[in-house]
C-alpha cells in the first residue's frame, strides 16, 4: 500500500504537448517539473495520439480512423457489454509513445508521476456522437476508462513500482452536463465518475475540467484533487470547494493561461491568482487551506503552442508554485491506494 503527500506549490502539466518526438517531450517535462512530471501527450505526433483516439483504441465495436474520429457498430458493442468482455487494452507506441517513453524515462524512480487518462463522461459523449445510444455509450466509456487506466499504472508500476501514481481524469465534456439536453442526470454524473475513480486504483486520483461545470457533482464523486483554470473561479461553487479542502482535498489552479500571448513576468500572475482566492475567501472558503491545498498548473494542454511558448508556460508555472511554496506551507495530502 503506497501513500502520497503533496504540499503546496507543486507545479505540474496538463498533458499535451507541442512535441513530435516522444524522448524529448519526456525530457522536457522531467526537467521542467521534476516533483510531479506529467507524462505527455503528443496530438501533433499523430492523430492516433488524441485524446478520443488513445480513450477508443481497443474498445470492441469501436473503430479509431486514422484520423483520429470514431466509428462505432451497436451491435458489437453491446454484444461486448452483455459479454462482460474488458475494453480498452495497454497502450501502444502507435497512439502511445509519449506515455511510453516517459514511462520508460521514470523507471527506478520513488517520487511521485502524473498520468492523464480521457474521463468518462467525455468518452461517452464521443460515442453517442459516433452513433451509440446514450446508455450503452455511457457504460462502454466507464469500462473501458477502467481498464485503460488500470493498463497504464500496469505498466507504471513495472517500470518504476515504488513512484506514487497522481491520475488526473480529463473531462471536458462535463462543461455540458448541465446542459437541459444532457443525457445523464446529475447523480448519474457522480455515480459513474466516483466508480471510475475508485477503481482504477491510482494512489491519488483528479479531474480536469477547462470550462464551467457542476464542481459539486465531481466533489461528491470523491476525487482528490480538481483542477480548472484560474478564470473560472467566478463561476466555482464555494460550497463544494469548501468541502473538497474540508476533507483533505487539492485544488490544481490553471494559473498559467494557455489561450492568448503571454509576458515573462509572473508577478502579474501571481497577483491574478491570490485575487481569485480574496474572492473566494470572501465567499465562504478557507483562506489557509486555499493555499495550504494549492497546486499550480497551465490552466490547460499546449498541443497548440510552440516548444519555445510552452517552455515558458511550465517555467512560469513552477515560479508561481516557487512563490507559493516560500509564503505558505501547508499539511501535505496523505492518500492510500
Amino acid at each position: 500500500m503506497t501513500s502520497l503527500s503533496l504540499t503546496a506549490g507543486t507545479a505540474t502539466s496538463i498533458g499535451s504537448l507541442p512535441h513530435v518526438e516522444p524522448a524529448d517531450a519526456a525530457a522536457f517535462v522531467l526537467a521542467r517539473h521534476p516533483e510531479l512530471p506529467a507524462a505527455p501527450e503528443l496530438p501533433r505526433r499523430s492523430p492516433l495520439e488524441g485524446m478520443i483516439a488513445r480513450a477508443g483504441r481497443g474498445v470492441p465495436g469501436v473503430t479509431v480512423r486514422d484520423d483520429g474520429t470514431l466509428t462505432v457498430e451497436p451491435a458489437l458493442v453491446a454484444q461486448a457489454l452483455a459479454d462482460g468482455i474488458p475494453t480498452a487494452a495497454a497502450p501502444t507506441i502507435a497512439e502511445g509513445a509519449g506515455l511510453l517513453c516517459f514511462l520508460d524515462r521514470v523507471a527506478g524512480r520513488s517520487g511521485p508521476v502524473k498520468l492523464q487518462l480521457t474521463g468518462p463522461v467525455t468518452l461517452g459523449i464521443a460515442l453517442v456522437r459516433a452513433g451509440l445510444a446514450p446508455g450503452p455509450a455511457f457504460a462502454t466509456a466507464a469500462a473501458t476508462v477502467r481498464a485503460r487506466g488500470r493498463a497504464i499504472l500496469d505498466e507504471l508500476t513495472r517500470r518504476a513500482p515504488l513512484a506514487p501514481a497522481v491520475v488526473f481524469f480529463d473531462e471536458p465534456g462535463l462543461t455540458c452536463c448541465e446542459h437541459p439536453g444532457f443525457p445523464l442526470a446529475r447523480a448519474a454524473v457522480t455515480d459513474m465518475l466516483g466508480g471510475v475513480l475508485a477503481d482504477v486504483g491510482a494512489t491519488v486520483s483528479g479531474v480536469h475540467c477547462c470550462g464551467p461545470t457542476d464542481w459539486q457533482a465531481v466533489v461528491d464523486a470523491g476525487t482528490d484533487i480538481i483542477s480548472l483554470p484560474v478564470a473560472l473561479t467566478p463561476g466555482v461553487d464555494t460550497r463544494a470547494l469548501s468541502q473538497l479542502l474540508a476533507r483533505g482535498g487539492w485544488v490544481a489552479w490553471g494559473a498559467v493561461p494557455t489561450d492568448g500571448p503571454l509576458g515573462d513576468d509572473a508577478s502579474v500572475l501571481w497577483r491574478r491568482l491570490l485575487g481569485a482566492w480574496c474572492e473566494l475567501a470572501r465567499g465562504g472558503c478557507d483562506p489557509g487551506l486555499l493555499r495550504a491545498r494549492a497546486l499550480v498548473t497551465p490552466a490547460c494542454g499546449l498541443a497548440g503552442h510552440g516548444v519555445s511558448q510552452a517552455d515558458l508556460v511550465l517555467r512560469l508555472t513552477r515560479e508561481l508554485g516557487e512563490r507559493l511554496r516560500v509564503q505558505s506551507m501547508g499539511p501535505g495530502l496523505s492518500a492510500q491506494a
